[in-house]
C-alpha cells in the first residue's frame, strides 16, 4: 500500500460524515500505544475564534521556551497544515508515513476521518517529542475526538449558532456541548457572553471569565494590526498582535491569559502575540502573481457564520474609512447548510459589487446561481470556480474581499500564493 494511496483513503473518509462520540478514538489511541500520554494538552474550543487563539496561545509557549505542537482543523490547502512542530509544518511525507502506521487500526476500530486525523496528531507529536500541544477542538466539545484527551487547561473563546444540527439551535445548548471539554477543579479561561456563563460553570472548573477575573482592552493598528491591554489575576500587560480587529484582538487576549495560567513569563507572551501568523482569517495577500493584476490586495477570512460575517464587517469599516472608502468587492462562496442569510446580511453593506463563485472541491458549496437572491441592490457576477472569481476582479480595485467558506480560501490561497493546491474532496 503507497502512502498517496492511505492519503486517498483518509480523504475518502470524510463522505461517511461525523460520528461524534469517545469509544473509537480511545480504542484507537489504544492501540497506537496511547501516544498522547506523552505530552501535555490544551483544548481550545469555542464557535469563532479558535484557530487564531490556539496560534496565538502556541506562539507564547514556544516563545516561553516550551517544545510545542498544534493541531487544527480545518486545513487550508495542504493536510500538513494541521500538524505543526515548533512553530513549523510537519512535511507532508512524514505525516504520510505516519498514516501508513494509523491506517491499520483505524480500520479496525472504524474510525472516522476526524477520529483519524486526532490520532495522526497525537501519534506525530509523541514522535516529536513535544512537552506540550495546543489543540483545537473540532466540532462541539463534549463528544468531539480531541475530548478523549487530558487537558491541562481548556479554553472556550465564545458560543453562536452555527452547526445547530448537530450541537442544537440555542446558544445555551451549544454552550452545554462547548463545556464538555472543561474538567472539574482543572484550570479554564473563557471569552462567553456572561448568559452563557453559568453553564460553563457547573462544570466545576477552576475558570477565569472575561468581564469577572480579566479584562481586556483593544485598540486598532491600522492594517497593522491590533494593540491589547489585558489583565488577570496577579499580572497583565500591553502587547501587540498582527491580528486584526476587535475580535483579533481579544483572541489574543484570551490566549495571553491562558498563557499566563500555565506559567509563560509575560515578556514571552508579549513576544509569541506579535509572532502570531493565521491564514486565511482578515489575511491580505497580493494579487502581483496575477496576469494583469498588478499588485493590488485580497483579503481573505473564513466567516462563515453571522457572528464570524459580524466581527468581519466590524473589523473591516475602520479599515476602509481610514483610506477613504466605505465598499469594496466581495467574493462570496459559503456552504450550502449554512445560514447562508445571516452572514450575506452582514456582508451587504459592505459591497459595492459581489462575484458570486464555489470552491470547486467541495461537494457541499452552494450553487452560485442560487446566492444571487442574498445581496439585492448590489452589481451581481456569477462564476463556477474560484480562479474565474479572481480573474474577475478588476485593475481598478485595489482591495476586495473573499470569504464565506475556508475551502474557498483554500483554494484561492494558492491562486495567489503561486502554489499547489491538493486535488482531494472537501467536506471536513
Amino acid at each position: 500500500m503507497t502512502q498517496g494511496a492511505n492519503v486517498e483513503w483518509l480523504f475518502a473518509r470524510q463522505r461517511f460524515g461525523v460520528h461524534p462520540g469517545l469509544e473509537r478514538v480511545r480504542e484507537l489511541l489504544a492501540r497506537l500505544g496511547t501516544p498522547q500520554r506523552n505530552f501535555e494538552v490544551v483544548l481550545v474550543g469555542g464557535t469563532n475564534g479558535k484557530g487564531s487563539t490556539a496560534a496565538s496561545l502556541e506562539a507564547m509557549l514556544r516563545a516561553g521556551g516550551r517544545r510545542t505542537g498544534l493541531f487544527t482543523s480545518p486545513h487550508l490547502t495542504r493536510l500538513s497544515e494541521r500538524f505543526v512542530v515548533g512553530g513549523a509544518e510537519l512535511p507532508q511525507g512524514a505525516v504520510a508515513a505516519a498514516l501508513d502506521r494509523v491506517r491499520p487500526a483505524s480500520e479496525a476500530v472504524e474510525a472516522s476521518f476526524f477520529e483519524v486525523i486526532t490520532a495522526l496528531g497525537c501519534l506525530l507529536f509523541a514522535e516529536a517529542e513535544v512537552d506540550l500541544a495546543v489543540m483545537e477542538v473540532g466540532l462541539g466539545g463534549r463528544l468531539d475526538a480531541t475530548n478523549v484527551l487530558d487537558p491541562r487547561l481548556s479554553v472556550i473563546t465564545n458560543v453562536a449558532l452555527d452547526h445547530t444540527a448537530i450541537l442544537g439551535d440555542t446558544p445555551g445548548q451549544i454552550a452545554a456541548e462547548k463545556a464538555g471539554i472543561l474538567r472539574a477543579g482543572q484550570s479554564a479561561v473563557t471569552a462567553v457572553a456572561p448568559d452563557v456563563l453559568p453553564i460553563l460553570e457547573r462544570q466545576g472548573a477552576d475558570l477565569w471569565a472575561l468581564g469577572r477575573d480579566w479584562a481586556a482592552q483593544t485598540r486598532s493598528l491600522g492594517w497593522d494590526g491590533t494593540e491589547v491591554g489585558v489583565q488577570w489575576p496577579g499580572g497583565g500587560t500591553q502587547l501587540r498582535t498582527p491580528l486584526l480587529g476587535e475580535h483579533g484582538g481579544l483572541n489574543a487576549a484570551l490566549a495571553a491569559v491562558a498563557a499566563a495560567r500555565l506559567g509563560v513569563p509575560t515578556p514571552a507572551i508579549v513576544q509569541g502575540a506579535a509572532q502570531t501568523r493565521w491564514p486565511g482569517r482578515l489575511e491580505v495577500l497580493s494579487r502581483r502573481g496575477l496576469t494583469g493584476q498588478g499588485g493590488h490586495r485580497v483579503l481573505l477570512d473564513g466567516a462563515h457564520n453571522p457572528a464570524g460575517a459580524r466581527a468581519l464587517a466590524q473589523a473591516l469599516r475602520p479599515l476602509l474609512a481610514g483610506q477613504g472608502q466605505e465598499r469594496l468587492p466581495v467574493i462570496f462562496g459559503a456552504a450550502e447548510d449554512k445560514d447562508l442569510a445571516g452572514v450575506a446580511a452582514e456582508l451587504l453593506p459592505l459591497a459595492s459589487r459581489v462575484i458570486l463563485t464555489r470552491a470547486a472541491l467541495s461537494p457541499r458549496a452552494a450553487d452560485p446561481a442560487q446566492l444571487a437572491a442574498l445581496f439585492p441592490g448590489v452589481p451581481l457576477e456569477r462564476t463556477e470556480t474560484p480562479a474565474e472569481a479572481l480573474a474577475a476582479l478588476r485593475p481598478e480595485e485595489d482591495l476586495a474581499l473573499a470569504c464565506g467558506s475556508l475551502y474557498l480560501l483554500g483554494e484561492l490561497r494558492p491562486l495567489l500564493l503561486g502554489e499547489q493546491p491538493e486535488s482531494h474532496e472537501r467536506w471536513q
